[in-house]
């Protein structure tokens, strides 16, 4: 297997912007998630998904959304895109979905002004009634690495900066 990527934790500061911000908590709060963040790994050698773990427990009555600071970010080589899912049996038995439907994580996020911090947010779809309930340490969603191409008259030039949005920004 070709190795292309590697994950790390954002620093601690990062992270507790980003939590504070996200669950209107406080900074000691955020600082004792951030000592539990686990990074991303595979469950099997044959598992195609990174799982990645719940920093916090968390529950989402259907038609809830939450937004989940992980702590992660991850440099990834040029021609490779890291893809976010849902866990399977998570999407399946309860609606799990993210928000955009599918995360992209482009190599250049890695330098972002958040360090890259990938947010994960998601909202329960279950109709029938089930309340989703996530331990911490838990997998909650999975990021697949895939490679891409361009075009031949290919001319993109620009410089990311941040996140969500930022590629279309007006410079």
């Amino acid at each position: 297997m070709q190795q292309i990527a590697q994950f790390f934790k954002v620093s601690e500061e990062q992270f507790v912007r980003d939590w504070c911000a996200a669950t209107r908590r406080s900074a000691d709060e955020a600082k004792k998630v951030y000592q539990n963040i686990r990074l991303p790994r595979r469950a099997t050698k044959g598992s195609a998904g990174y799982d990645f773990f719940a920093p916090e427990s968390f529950t989402l009555v259907p038609h809830e959304t939450i937004l989940i600071p992980t702590g992660i970010r991850v440099m990834i080589e040029d021609g490779w895109v890291l893809s976010l899912y849902p866990r399977s049996g998570l999407g399946f038995r309860h609606r799990l979905q993210l928000d955009n439907t599918v995360g992209i994580i482009d190599s250049d996020y890695f330098e972002a002004k958040n360090e890259g911090h990938i947010l994960i947010k998601m909202t329960s779809d279950d109709h029938k009634g089930k309340t989703l309930s996530v331990a911490a340490g838990d997998g909650f969603a999975q990021g697949i690495f895939l490679p891409f191409g361009i075009t031949v008259d290919d001319e993109a030039d620009g410089e990311r900066t941040g996140g969500f949005g930022s590629t279309t920004e007006k410079k």
